[in-house]
């Protein structure tokens, strides 16, 4: 439910902040350098958290739910989150989604641009497979980049009891005390393994649908 408004919002962030970037810098969009289109991939993480933290949340909490606390479904979810534990809850782990997205969106953005740019000869046309590639890399470095903030945020969004009043650093601690590093990284696998496919096919979507819709827009 959440997929669609969530990149549409990370998608115009995007190139707002790319807009705003080349005007402070007097360059065109084209021309930005790698490091002010992850800049402007970062910042568009911040209108994206307010759609993503409650999402996120509702999810986290369909995941870990058992027999005897079983709901049903995400509105479910929302009406216990908000009875038990007021609105304010239902956007638990709003920072540490950011710090995720943030970090993450730096990479995507970079890493993609800088794939399109190496396999797109100078004038030429876009290519399929420049788009294939560039979104498949992206979306495994930002999982390589943000996985460890994930995994934090994912234990202050089911937290509970005293738990829930721990912040960030002190997760983090506690995770790295029980695991070690590796628990950072609890769950890269299937992350990596849907993250190629699934992000090649979210920029050749984005791609194709730019190129359409400039045609009649």
């Amino acid at each position: 439910a959440g997929v669609t408004p969530i990149f549409a919002v990370n998608f115009w962030a995007y190139d707002t902040a790319r807009t705003l970037l080349a005007s402070a810098e007097g360059k065109t969009v084209p021309e930005l350098g790698l490091g002010s289109v992850g800049l402007a991939g970062a910042l568009s993480a911040i209108p994206t958290t307010a759609i993503m933290a409650p999402g996120e949340r509702i999810k986290c909490v369909l995941q870990i739910q058992t027999d005897s606390a079983r709901f049903n479904g995400p509105i479910d979810v929302v009406k216990h989150i908000v009875r038990t534990e007021g609105v304010r809850s239902v956007f638990r782990g709003s920072l540490a989604t950011l710090l995720r997205d943030g970090s993450g969106s730096l990479a995507y953005f970079s890493v993609y641009e800088g794939v399109k740019r190496a396999l797109t000869p100078e004038g030429g046309t876009l290519s399929p497979t420049a788009v294939i590639l560039g979104g498949g890399f992206a979306g495994v470095c930002n999982w390589l980049i943000a996985m460890p903030f994930d995994v934090v945020k994912s234990r202050i969004q089911t937290a509970e009891g005293a738990a829930v009043h721990k912040g960030i650093v002190a997760h983090a601690r506690e995770l790295l005390a029980e695991e070690g590093f590796v628990g950072l990284y609890r769950g890269v696998s299937p992350a990596l393994l849907r993250a190629f496919p699934a992000n090649a096919a979210c920029f050749l979507g984005m791609e194709g649908a730019k190129h359409v819709l400039s045609r009649w827009l």
